[in-house]
């Protein structure tokens, strides 16, 4: 905690803030970074490639040019990180194409995106998989080490006195206890149960989950409460690698958010986005934050924003741009822009655990999903339906829907269509077949509910406690609303399970 003063790029005000280390909300070494799915912005985006693929012609990138896709980046408004990225993937591409080394000439270092220098540096993309071999080759090592130590020290002395109990419990089935969680998730019975066969199966991290979900119900006795105890986080999880793109389809999604319908919104959220900040600067009510409260997620020393860039490395996204605001009244909070932006406000800059800002900015990135985004920017059902419909009309401009709802959604179709390019439309189109093969309805309140869901599901992730989660969740959805039961069933089924034994967070026998 500050004494008031500022640092530097957030505007004054008395409000102190959190400050922590240079290790705070770091990643172990070895952490490996992937993208699983974030919010793109199509057209955009493809602008952008267009000309860099201009400028890489002839293998040389001058510094001249490099201005110009320093400019063309300003204007379009992309975020630079993903453009390095896709610069480097073409770099690859155009090298092992032409058997050619890129070269870029340069006089100084850009202050945005930083020169690719693929001459004297080597290709980054070759050293990072070679980074990441070593680390999985050391890691292979530890682990055949400890299967030795194990098997040498594998303890035969039993006790016979609770063989058969154990041996009862060992072989139930703990789908039937998950069920019964399901249908009444406060009742503390089936969580109980669940310890036990955990326990008598030697699955400790289960375990550990079944004595937390007791904790937060206040039915834990002495030995649950006490494993609870034991495997409690005393910090930050510290995972090896990204969430992959299967593991949020697989493990993390609700089960109501239906993916296609997901998929079909995600298709449509870069134009909606384009077409929202359009009608907002029409109307003077786009947002525009000071310049000088953005801050660089890499270089901050304010918790709140080491949070975010954390949390989006584990959850397999792009940080968004963020900016401070400490008059503004939330925690982190969406705004639309090209691209879309997090401002941090109040409820995040001071008095927050380093666990309650790792629930925070997991569910509040989940939705900088493709798939999720158009959640920002219209909440409402009604608007919902709107969207999909004419997402469904652009896809097949014959759909059969009612005139009332036609001359609605057809002016919404009319505006999304255009910022849409031939790949977009093909995907509609695609979809729009499955989504009438698979009986052609969905109901969107279940889906808007389900991505909630996922949402606090990927805060309990990252928070890896379901105590802190349900209390955050308590001021807004009162003791043990739908979220926190879902969070609560969620925490003991065996998705939640592949998910830590992914992250390596897991705990151990």
């Amino acid at each position: 905690m500050s004494d008031g003063s500022v640092e530097a790029g957030v505007p004054g005000s008395e409000v102190p803030l959190d400050y922590e280390s240079d290790d705070a909300f770091a990643h172990a070494a070895g952490f490996a970074r992937t993208e699983a799915g974030g919010l793109t912005l199509g057209p955009l985006e493809t602008q952008y490639e267009e000309l860099f693929a201009e400028v890489l012609e002839d293998g040389v990138i001058t510094s001249e040019e490099r201005a110009r896709l320093e400019k063309a980046a300003d204007n379009l408004g992309l975020d630079r990180q993903r453009l390095l990225r896709l610069e480097q993937a073409m770099v690859a591409s155009y090298e092992t194409r032409n058997r050619v080394r890129v070269i870029e000439r340069f006089e100084e270092p850009t202050a945005s995106l930083a020169p690719i220098q693929i001459a004297e540096a080597g290709d980054t993309g070759r050293e990072l998989l070679e980074k990441r071999i070593a680390s999985l080759e050391a890691r292979i090592k530890e682990l055949e080490e400890e299967l030795r130590v194990a098997r040498a020290n594998v303890n035969v002395e039993v006790d016979l006195g609770d063989l058969d109990a154990a041996a009862e419990q060992a072989t139930e089935d703990p789908e039937e206890w998950l069920r019964r969680a399901r249908r009444d998730p406060v009742q503390p019975e089936p969580y109980r149960k669940l310890f036990r066969i955990f326990d008598a199966r030697g699955e400790a991290d289960r375990r550990w989950c079944s004595a937390q979900a007791l904790v937060v119900l206040g039915a834990a006795n002495d030995a649950e409460q006490a494993v609870y105890e034991a495997g409690r986080p005393k910090g930050l999880i510290a995972p090896r690698a990204s969430l992959s793109a299967s593991s949020w389809y697989d493990q993390l999604f609700h089960p109501d958010e239906e993916v296609l319908t997901g998929q079909i919104f995600g298709v449509i959220a870069p134009a909606v986005l384009i077409g929202r900040v359009t009608t907002l600067r029409r109307d003077r009510k786009l947002h525009q934050p000071d310049p000088g409260a953005r801050q660089e997620i890499e270089k901050t020393t304010l918790t709140s924003v080491r949070a975010l860039g954390w949390a989006a490395a584990i959850l397999g996204l792009a940080a968004p741009p963020v900016y401070v605001e400490k008059t503004r009244p939330s925690a982190f909070e969406h705004i639309p822009g090209v691209p879309p932006m997090t401002v941090v406000g109040a409820r995040a800059l001071s008095g927050r655990s380093q666990l309650e800002l790792a629930f925070l900015a997991g569910r509040h990135l989940c939705w900088y999903r493709q798939e999720h985004f158009v959640r920002t920017l219209f909440s409402s059902i009604v608007d919902l339906e709107d969207l999909f419909l004419a997402a469904l009309i652009i896809g097949s401009p014959r759909l059969p829907v009612a005139a009332d709802v036609r001359q609605r959604v057809t002016p919404i179709a009319r505006a999304i269509e255009p910022l849409l390019e031939t790949p977009h439309l093909d995907a509609l189109r695609g979809h729009f077949l499955r989504f009438v093969e698979e009986g052609g309805r969905t109901n969107l309140q279940r889906w808007s509910s389900g991505a909630e869901k996922t949402a606090c599901r990927a805060g309990l992730l990252l928070s890896s406690d379901l105590a802190t989660a349900v209390a955050l969740l308590e001021t807004e959805e009162g003791r043990l609303g739908e979220l926190a039961k879902d969070l609560l069933v969620f925490s003991v089924g065996e998705r939640h399970s592949q998910l830590r034994r992914q992250l390596g967070i897991a705990l151990s026998s």
